[in-house]
């Protein structure tokens, strides 16, 4: 009797659809400045320094261009702002 009750509510089915992929919010630095795919930050956590904002598999990472480390971007939100832990470095283009 549990079993069909079960059925008729639908609980336990696999559901067939594909999962739809999250897509990633918008990004940004301390400064509220946007951050995009390709930027150079630097990073004010785990010891990264220099970073290039990549894609991998659909994911955020900011890969350190001093030590090669990958760190995600979820581990660098800053709980109490929600921004990035991160300055992006903007190259002047003034010369």
């Amino acid at each position: 009797m549990t079993n069909l009750r079960c059925e008729m509510f639908g609980f336990f089915k696999k559901n067939k659809k594909k999962k739809e992929e999250k897509n990633i919010p918008d990004l940004f630095d301390l400064n509220d400045v946007p951050i995009f795919e390709g930027d150079i930050v630097e990073s004010l956590r785990y010891g990264l320094g220099k970073c290039k904002v990549i894609n991998l598999e659909g994911k955020i990472h900011y890969e350190s261009l001093e030590n090669g480390k990958q760190v995600i971007w979820l581990k660098m939100v800053d709980a109490i702002t929600e921004k990035q832990k991160v300055k992006k470095i903007v190259e002047d283009q003034s010369s």
